[in-house]
Protein backbone atom coordinates (compact mmCIF):
# COMPACT_ATOMS: atom_id res chain seq x y z
CA UNK A 1 0.00 0.00 0.00
CA UNK A 2 2.95 2.09 0.57
CA UNK A 3 4.45 1.64 -2.87
CA UNK A 4 0.85 2.39 -4.28
CA UNK A 5 0.85 5.84 -2.52
CA UNK A 6 4.27 6.94 -3.48
CA UNK A 7 3.66 6.04 -7.51
CA UNK A 8 0.63 7.80 -7.15
CA UNK A 9 2.57 10.62 -5.66
CA UNK A 10 4.95 10.59 -8.62
CA UNK A 11 2.60 10.24 -10.90
CA UNK A 12 0.99 13.42 -10.01
CA UNK A 13 4.31 15.77 -9.40
CA UNK A 14 4.31 14.77 -13.36
CA UNK A 15 1.18 15.69 -14.34
CA UNK A 16 1.88 19.01 -12.75
CA UNK A 17 4.70 19.49 -14.47
CA UNK A 18 3.90 18.91 -17.91
CA UNK A 19 3.89 22.03 -20.31
CA UNK A 20 0.91 23.67 -20.75
CA UNK A 21 0.07 23.81 -24.64
CA UNK A 22 -1.22 27.67 -25.27
CA UNK A 23 -4.88 27.90 -26.70
CA UNK A 24 -4.79 28.08 -30.19
CA UNK A 25 -8.36 29.70 -29.76
CA UNK A 26 -7.10 32.65 -27.75
CA UNK A 27 -5.53 35.78 -29.13
CA UNK A 28 -3.32 38.00 -27.77
CA UNK A 29 -3.69 41.76 -28.22
CA UNK A 30 -0.30 43.50 -28.91
CA UNK A 31 0.19 46.65 -27.17
CA UNK A 32 3.42 47.82 -28.34
CA UNK A 33 4.60 50.45 -30.14
CA UNK A 34 3.13 50.23 -34.12
CA UNK A 35 6.19 52.35 -35.26
CA UNK A 36 9.96 53.42 -34.08
CA UNK A 37 11.66 56.24 -35.56
CA UNK A 38 14.99 57.10 -34.31
CA UNK A 39 16.57 60.45 -34.36
CA UNK A 40 13.40 62.64 -34.78
CA UNK A 41 13.58 65.90 -35.60
CA UNK A 42 9.86 67.42 -35.53
CA UNK A 43 8.62 71.59 -36.41
CA UNK A 44 5.30 72.71 -35.60
CA UNK A 45 4.63 76.14 -37.61
CA UNK A 46 1.85 78.40 -37.93
CA UNK A 47 1.25 80.70 -41.40
CA UNK A 48 5.19 79.03 -42.00
CA UNK A 49 6.62 80.36 -38.94
CA UNK A 50 8.27 78.10 -36.98
CA UNK A 51 6.80 77.45 -33.71
CA UNK A 52 8.15 74.54 -32.15
CA UNK A 53 10.83 72.16 -32.67
CA UNK A 54 11.19 68.65 -30.70
CA UNK A 55 14.31 66.10 -30.88
CA UNK A 56 14.32 62.90 -29.49
CA UNK A 57 16.71 59.90 -29.99
CA UNK A 58 14.03 57.34 -30.25
CA UNK A 59 10.00 57.73 -30.45
CA UNK A 60 7.55 54.91 -30.25
CA UNK A 61 4.08 55.73 -32.12
CA UNK A 62 1.04 53.61 -30.78
CA UNK A 63 -2.13 52.61 -31.91
CA UNK A 64 -3.76 54.98 -30.00
CA UNK A 65 -1.64 57.58 -31.47
CA UNK A 66 -0.20 58.77 -28.36
CA UNK A 67 3.45 58.69 -28.69
CA UNK A 68 6.75 58.00 -26.26
CA UNK A 69 9.78 59.48 -25.90
CA UNK A 70 11.40 56.90 -23.72
CA UNK A 71 15.33 58.08 -23.79
CA UNK A 72 14.91 61.95 -23.82
CA UNK A 73 13.30 64.40 -25.24
CA UNK A 74 13.23 68.27 -26.13
CA UNK A 75 11.39 70.76 -27.17
CA UNK A 76 12.00 74.11 -28.73
CA UNK A 77 9.59 76.82 -28.56
CA UNK A 78 10.13 80.27 -30.65
CA UNK A 79 9.15 83.75 -31.02
CA UNK A 80 6.58 84.70 -33.08
CA UNK A 81 8.44 85.30 -36.14
CA UNK A 82 9.86 81.89 -36.08
CA UNK A 83 13.39 83.05 -35.97
CA UNK A 84 14.44 82.84 -32.38
CA UNK A 85 14.32 80.24 -29.19
CA UNK A 86 12.79 81.71 -26.49
CA UNK A 87 12.09 78.40 -24.58
CA UNK A 88 13.62 75.22 -23.83
CA UNK A 89 12.09 72.29 -22.50
CA UNK A 90 14.16 69.06 -21.99
CA UNK A 91 13.15 65.32 -19.61
CA UNK A 92 14.58 62.20 -19.64
CA UNK A 93 11.38 61.02 -20.52
CA UNK A 94 9.05 62.25 -23.08
CA UNK A 95 4.63 60.78 -23.26
CA UNK A 96 2.60 62.96 -26.32
CA UNK A 97 -1.07 62.06 -25.48
CA UNK A 98 -2.95 62.51 -29.45
CA UNK A 99 -6.23 63.31 -27.97
CA UNK A 100 -5.65 65.54 -25.54
CA UNK A 101 -3.02 67.55 -27.02
CA UNK A 102 -0.65 66.92 -23.83
CA UNK A 103 2.65 66.32 -23.63
CA UNK A 104 4.13 64.93 -20.55
CA UNK A 105 8.26 64.63 -19.61
CA UNK A 106 9.79 63.33 -16.67
CA UNK A 107 13.30 62.66 -15.12
CA UNK A 108 14.94 65.75 -14.40
CA UNK A 109 13.21 68.09 -16.13
CA UNK A 110 14.33 71.65 -17.49
CA UNK A 111 13.08 74.06 -17.97
CA UNK A 112 15.12 77.65 -19.60
CA UNK A 113 13.29 80.77 -21.41
CA UNK A 114 16.76 81.88 -23.18
CA UNK A 115 15.81 85.98 -22.96
CA UNK A 116 15.63 85.91 -19.33
CA UNK A 117 17.86 83.51 -18.49
CA UNK A 118 15.89 81.82 -15.89
CA UNK A 119 16.11 78.12 -15.43
CA UNK A 120 13.52 75.50 -13.85
CA UNK A 121 14.07 72.34 -12.49
CA UNK A 122 11.28 69.77 -11.59
CA UNK A 123 10.94 65.85 -12.04
CA UNK A 124 7.91 66.11 -14.02
CA UNK A 125 6.22 68.61 -15.57
CA UNK A 126 3.38 69.28 -18.53
CA UNK A 127 2.79 70.92 -21.38
CA UNK A 128 -0.51 71.90 -22.91
CA UNK A 129 -0.32 72.59 -26.84
CA UNK A 130 -4.09 74.42 -26.59
CA UNK A 131 -3.79 76.22 -23.78
CA UNK A 132 -0.20 77.24 -24.72
CA UNK A 133 0.46 75.97 -20.61
CA UNK A 134 3.43 74.41 -18.75
CA UNK A 135 2.45 73.51 -15.39
CA UNK A 136 3.37 70.72 -12.92
CA UNK A 137 1.11 68.95 -10.44
CA UNK A 138 0.10 70.80 -7.10
CA UNK A 139 2.41 68.73 -5.11
CA UNK A 140 5.44 68.75 -7.39
CA UNK A 141 8.73 70.37 -5.99
CA UNK A 142 10.10 73.05 -8.35
CA UNK A 143 13.16 74.67 -8.11
CA UNK A 144 13.81 78.46 -10.12
CA UNK A 145 17.15 80.25 -11.22
CA UNK A 146 17.10 83.63 -12.86
CA UNK A 147 20.10 86.12 -12.43
CA UNK A 148 18.51 87.81 -9.54
CA UNK A 149 16.84 85.22 -7.74
CA UNK A 150 16.56 81.58 -6.39
CA UNK A 151 13.21 80.49 -5.70
CA UNK A 152 11.52 77.13 -4.88
CA UNK A 153 7.97 76.11 -4.84
CA UNK A 154 5.40 73.83 -6.01
CA UNK A 155 2.52 73.61 -8.47
CA UNK A 156 3.99 75.65 -11.13
CA UNK A 157 1.21 77.01 -13.45
CA UNK A 158 3.67 79.00 -16.69
CA UNK A 159 3.06 80.70 -20.20
CA UNK A 160 4.67 78.07 -22.88
CA UNK A 161 7.53 80.33 -22.73
CA UNK A 162 7.83 80.42 -19.14
CA UNK A 163 7.89 84.34 -19.27
CA UNK A 164 5.37 84.68 -16.16
CA UNK A 165 4.68 81.73 -13.70
CA UNK A 166 2.76 81.15 -10.48
CA UNK A 167 4.11 78.81 -7.54
CA UNK A 168 2.74 77.41 -4.28
CA UNK A 169 4.53 77.29 -0.70
CA UNK A 170 7.44 79.81 -2.28
CA UNK A 171 10.87 79.94 -0.47
CA UNK A 172 14.18 81.28 -1.63
CA UNK A 173 16.40 84.43 -2.50
CA UNK A 174 14.13 87.02 -3.58
CA UNK A 175 16.03 90.53 -5.15
CA UNK A 176 12.39 92.61 -6.21
CA UNK A 177 9.54 91.71 -4.11
CA UNK A 178 6.03 93.51 -4.61
CA UNK A 179 3.85 92.69 -1.92
CA UNK A 180 0.24 92.50 -2.78
CA UNK A 181 -2.96 92.12 -0.27
CA UNK A 182 -6.19 91.34 -0.84
CA UNK A 183 -9.03 92.85 0.13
Amino acid sequence: MREFRIWIGLGLALIGCQKQEADPTKKVMYEGPMMETTNVLTFVSDSAKLQVKLTAPLQQQFESGDVVYPKSVKLLFYSKDGQTVVNTITGDYGKQEKSKGLYSLRGHVRVKNEPKQQTLQTEELFYDQQRLLIYTKPEMYVHIETPTDTVDGYGLEADQNFTSYKLKKVTGKFSNVTETTTP
